[in-house]
């Protein structure tokens, strides 16, 4: 099972970033992690006219920085008894810097609060949507006032199988990093876990072309069934695969006993429908699903999920994917 070791907790909403940190603390706690807690502020200039870095840009930058850590000493001082922290404040572009921070220090996971989006309609904005696409480790963000154990967990995945054969690869093993990661938090929590796959029907699709169009409603009526159960077995393959494939998974699986939903229609629509049915308090799930391309942006179908759930999110990145994000600016 996932175990991670390097934890990054982003602090750069004060007091709003509490549940994030505390759970950040228990994780490092469980895995025995080391943990680095960090505040990004932004670099300050003189003003137009003046050159950047000169005497008054500096001195503001040091009184900023020295603003920010009195305000991050009382959040952490409560945890220092359990376990060693680091922290630092970080200066530039919120994501470019979390990001360098993570290629410097090697962080297997970041966590933090989104983005307060009070002029938006959504949950997740700027700086949250360009983590989610480019930071290299998986990206927790923790809903504001979460509960400090969550009752239930959805684990997001794709199991159709007309991909090429190369990404079709890909696809499972992002699916067995999402499937571990979730039935490990679940099992620490004592959470319900809940597995959803989402699919479409082809036969649907193209009833109401011209080559199809004297096909009998009961004949496409059995031809969805038969994609349906298709599906079906798809999905409780996978199930099955990785119990094989991970012992520890397989173990932790079995205990749970996993709730898995089919649903048919678009993932884009009826996963943040299902999130709000089932009272859903963190969703694990795949962000890009090819690997290799510099900079390759998650799908529309991630990002059309992400901007209509209000739950919180451990989004993840298969393996072999490559930022676009350098140490140099």
């Amino acid at each position: 099972m996932k175990r991670f070791k390097n934890i990054l907790c982003i602090i750069e909403h004060g007091e709003a970033s509490k549940s994030a940190l505390e759970r950040a603390v228990t994780l490092s706690e469980n895995n025995q992690s080391s943990l680095t807690v960090v505040d990004v502020i932004p670099r300050m200039t003189a003003g137009i006219g003046m050159p950047d870095g000169g005497p008054v840009s500096q001195d503001l930058q040091k009184a900023m920085m020295r603003e920010h850590e009195a305000r991050m000493a009382p959040l952490i001082k409560p945890y220092l008894k359990r376990l060693n922290i680091q922290h630092k404040i970080l200066v530039g572009t919120s994501f470019l810097e979390i990001i360098r921070e993570v290629l410097r220090s090697g962080h297997d996971l970041v966590i933090k609060c989104p983005e307060s989006p009070d002029w938006l309609d959504r949950f997740f904005a700027g700086d949250d949507m360009h983590l989610l696409r480019k930071c290299p480790c998986p990206v927790w963000l923790i809903k504001p006032h979460a509960l400090k154990a969550y009752k239930r967990i959805l684990a997001a995945v794709d199991v159709n199988d007309f991909y090429p054969p190369q990404e079709l690869k890909t696809r499972h093993q992002l699916n067995v990093q999402i499937l571990e990661m979730a039935a490990s938090q679940a099992l620490l929590e004592s959470a319900e876990l809940h597995v959803a796959h989402a699919w479409e029907s082809i036969n649907e699709m193209t009833s109401g072309l011209v080559f199809s169009s004297d096909m009998s409603r009961e004949r496409l009526a059995g031809n969805i069934e038969q994609e349906r159960r298709q599906q079906q077995g798809l999905l409780d393959e996978l199930i099955r695969n990785i119990k094989i494939e991970s012992p520890a998974a397989r173990d932790a699986l079995d205990y749970l006993d996993p709730l898995t939903h089919l649903l048919k229609g678009s993932a884009r629509k009826e996963i943040p429908v299902l999130a709000k049915h089932l009272d859903i308090d963190c969703i694990v799930m795949g962000t890009v699903a090819r690997t290799g391309i510099s900079g390759f942006f998650m799908g529309n179908t991630a990002e059309t999920i992400l901007e209509q759930i209000d739950c919180s999110v451990l989004a993840i990145k298969p393996q072999g994917f490559v930022t676009p994000v350098t140490l140099e600016d």
